[in-house]
């Protein structure tokens, strides 16, 4: 059994936005999983000592598009999920396996779509490229699926779905309100492309009347994935689809996101908040996407930086419904120990959020294990970093 203990913490977001940050605490891993926090009489086997930097958990990426393991097409880039875990993502969640080379957008079939999904939940989604956990393996909802196609999926563990290629003039033949039934029988979690068309040229634009009519669990980059649906349906489908989440990505308009993020705050809508780069992909590869959404929310939109986080963390991961993304007992050891860098006016990593500081990462752990430690290759340095000992 390895004990891993994160210790010496000066502040400690959970990502649970019902529990206010923790100050003077610790964190027990043992065997992957948090077991205490604040608790310091076991004997570990690693000690990192956060040297009273903040500690978040591990960012949670609930927009990326991977392709062949840390191969983008998109780019033409390798090793992007290695960066990615150098900017604090431990878990992303597949928004499609799209960009395939040559992938027929106007000849999509049901074997097909099923097929892709399958072997990319086979491979990328099992060997975790880096150490990230990559929820691979998202199904691409066409025309002409069958209740039994959705049994398949269950069997070859495809437990997301995403409204992207789907063609819209058939809307009022309730075959896509159908899927969303099948889904939610299941257990499954469905995505809808929202806005404009895509890079790919083949997605489909999809305003209020769309999505109303559909009812995804998450409004994909409802900010603009490139560019948003009108201001008026924004709101409209926030008020009208009160238990869907409402992602924010990096391909963001930013000027839409702060509309957003205003009438979810008059709405009390928080919790229904969640962040994903939507990369790689047209805006390119961002190791350090994850961090900047959470500073413009806290800086620019004035969100108080522990609600940002958890935008990032446990509200990614409750929505889409899977572990990971809070430091509580029983959850994944995920997380990342950051501070101010140097030159910085901050505190700590929350005042680094809200003045729009990008913070430095000396840490990032994965199931207990330090996958990066002193200083991220991502990040310029903090002014401590995190000190392992055996």
């Amino acid at each position: 059994m390895t004990t891993t203990l994160v210790t010496n913490i000066g502040t400690l977001v959970t990502g649970d936005l019902s529990t206010p940050p923790l100050h003077d605490t610790s964190v027990l891993i043992e065997e992957g999983v948090i077991v205490a926090l604040g608790d310091e009489g076991a004997r570990p086997d690693l000690i990192v000592d956060a040297q009273r930097q903040t500690v978040i958990p591990g960012l949670v990426d609930g927009h990326v598009h991977p392709t062949v393991g840390e191969w983008t097409p998109a780019q033409n880039s390798t090793g992007w999920v290695h960066n990615y875990l150098q900017g604090g993502t431990t878990t992303m969640v597949s928004a499609g396996e799209l960009h395939v080379p040559g992938l027929p957008f106007d000849e999509l079939s049901p074997d097909l779509v099923l097929g892709l999904a399958t072997v990319c939940r086979r491979t990328i989604g099992e060997y975790r490229p880096s150490g990230v956990k990559v929820r691979a393996g998202t199904l691409l909802l066409i025309p002409g699926l069958r209740e039994t196609d959705f049994d398949r999926m269950v069997e070859a563990d495809i437990r997301q779905l995403k409204f992207i290629f789907y063609d819209w003039s058939r809307l009022d033949d309730g075959e896509a309100v159908q899927y969303m039934t099948w889904a939610h029988e299941r257990g499954m979690v469905v995505k809808m492309h929202s806005g404009g068309v895509s890079r790919s040229g083949s997605s489909r634009v999809a305003g209020y009347e769309v999505v109303t009519a559909v009812g995804p669990d998450v409004i994909a980059h409802i900010s603009g994935g490139p560019i948003p649906m009108p201001d008026d349906e924004i709101r409209g489908v926030i008020d009208d689809l009160p238990e869907a989440a409402v992602e924010i990505c990096s391909s963001m308009n930013y000027r839409a996101t702060k509309i957003t993020i205003d009438h979810l705050v008059a709405t009390n809508a928080l919790h229904r908040l969640t962040l994903g780069t939507d990369t790689p992909g047209g805006t390119g590869v961002i190791p350090r996407g994850m961090l900047r959404n959470i500073c413009y929310l806290a800086s620019v939109c004035g969100l108080a930086p522990e609600i940002a986080v958890a935008a990032a963390t446990g509200n990614v991961t409750h929505h889409h419904g899977i572990p990971g993304g809070m430091i509580q007992p029983g959850q994944p050891g995920d997380l990342i120990v950051l501070g101010p860098i140097q030159g910085s006016r901050a505190r700590d990593g929350l005042e680094s959020f809200a003045l729009g500081d990008l913070p430095g990462i000396s840490a990032v752990v994965v199931d207990g294990m330090p996958l990066v430690t002193g200083r991220s290759e991502q990040t310029p340095p903090p002014r401590r970093g995190a000190v392992l000992r055996r």
